[in-house]
């Protein structure tokens, strides 16, 4: 007879510490594909009714890729918030074992959530990871180019042809990494690119994040999709207390370029424009109607992938 358990795993580089929510023992396996299967079959033993794994920058989608492979429910979870959980068990200690352990019982309380289904997306597929590879890449190269020009201003004369050889090189392969960008996207993912586009404003760069980033486009409501993303404020109040209203948390790299995406659309988008005319001479303070101009465009452009329909300015007036 099969019994009903929650999986926590704590991901490392090289291993991986399991810890089921019925058992005290924790299991290490290493984080290879060998070690996947073996986790794998073992866990096919059991009734496995979620598995919780932390975000740890990319080591962790190996093998829950693996387990949502053979049918396994796997959330991934912001370390922040399982941290949280852990300290309001009484997990003051961490180690390896201890945050497996912890992770199992987060598992645990997250199974009998009527929502469970908002923590369970389904991870990456090959050609979406391929692409987020891509646009990790593309981040990294606008780094290293702004960190070379600033050291261009103030370099002395002897090394500033080492400088400016290596500005050329990371130009060079950014129009090799745009160019391969562009072609993938236009191979799998062309409705999409087709329907953004149709929106002044929203530019390559900002699509390719997109659909990269938020895989969910589309299949939230407003309020989901804006929470998703942090541009949703937040209550803080408290008795006869009312605080600011404030945004935080969600997809950093997501609102930094649906920012830079806003401040254009604001000058050459007629309703992004209008929009945030009308909040400005309402009195909102500049970065208030930024924010709110964010969300809108958000939020259209999730009716958009939602409905199937490109843009339309009498859709979306103020």
């Amino acid at each position: 007879m099969t019994e009903t358990i929650c999986v926590g795993i704590d991901v490392a580089k090289a291993s991986l510490e399991i810890a089921l929510s019925t058992q005290g023992i924790v299991m290490t396996f290493p984080n290879t594909p060998e070690g996947h299967d073996q986790l794998a079959s073992i866990l096919a033993n059991y009734e496995i009714d979620l598995v919780v794994l932390e975000a740890t920058g990319g080591y962790e989608m190996p093998v829950a890729c693996v387990l949502q492979a053979r049918g396994l429910a796997v959330a991934i979870v912001n370390p922040r918030q399982a941290r949280d959980f852990a300290k309001a068990m009484g997990y003051l200690a961490k180690t390896d074992k201890i945050d497996a352990q912890m992770l199992a019982q987060l598992a645990l309380v997250l199974s009998q959530q009527t929502d469970r289904d908002k923590i369970i997306r389904v991870l990456p597929s090959a050609q979406q990871q391929v692409l987020q590879a891509m646009i990790t890449r593309r981040r990294q190269l606008v780094t290293l180019s702004v960190s070379e020009r600033q050291r261009l201003g103030s370099c002395h004369p002897e090394i500033r042809e080492s400088i400016t050889l290596m500005i050329s090189f990371i130009q060079e392969q950014l129009k090799v990494i745009k160019s391969a960008l562009s072609n993938h996207i236009k191979a799998y993912y062309r409705p999409k690119l087709d329907l953004l586009s149709t929106v002044k404003g929203v530019g390559p760069a900002t699509i390719a994040t997109l659909i990269a980033d938020v895989p969910e486009l589309g299949q939230l409501t407003r309020r989901e999709i804006s929470a998703l993303v942090g541009v949703a404020p937040f209550n803080r109040d408290s008795g006869f207390f009312r605080g600011k209203r404030t945004i935080f948390g969600g997809r950093a790299m997501v609102r930094r370029m649906l920012y830079m995406a806003t401040l254009t659309a604001i000058r050459f988008n007629p309703v992004l424009c209008a929009f945030y005319k009308r909040l400005t001479e309402a009195g909102k303070p500049n970065k208030v109607a930024i924010v709110a101009c964010m969300r809108k465009l958000l939020v259209i452009l999730n009716a958009m992938i939602k409905t199937n329909k490109p843009w339309d300015e009498s859709f979306h007036t103020v």
